[in-house]
């Protein structure tokens, strides 16, 4: 496997995805633009995934992208949206950092 330089970049994309994703949704009122904003952040943090741990922990950090998407729906119902989106945004992360940091 091909050494990635610092595991910040691949975490970056999988909060960025979900944050960016859940904003765009809800500032242009489309919901499929924010689909595709999490798409492309899930996307970009699998690639890195991929290079910097291979197959079975892109796997389960995929998982773990939308599980924490589909979790902040029902997590917002007690805290709130944007807590929601946070908590879950900086859980994925923590778990991406953990599995690809050398």
């Amino acid at each position: 496997m091909a050494k990635v330089p610092g595991a910040a970049p691949a975490a970056a994309a999988a909060a960025g995805g979900l944050v960016g994703g859940f904003a765009v949704a809800r500032w242009t009122k489309k919901r499929q633009l924010g689909g595709v904003a999490l798409l492309a952040g899930g996307t970009a943090a699998a690639w890195q995934w991929q290079r910097a741990s291979g197959t079975a922990a892109t796997a389960g950090l995929s998982a773990a992208y939308l599980a924490a998407f589909a979790g902040s729906h029902l997590l917002a119902k007690k805290i709130g949206a944007w807590p929601s989106v946070f908590t879950v945004a900086g859980g994925v992360a923590a778990a991406s950092y953990a599995v690809t940091r050398r």
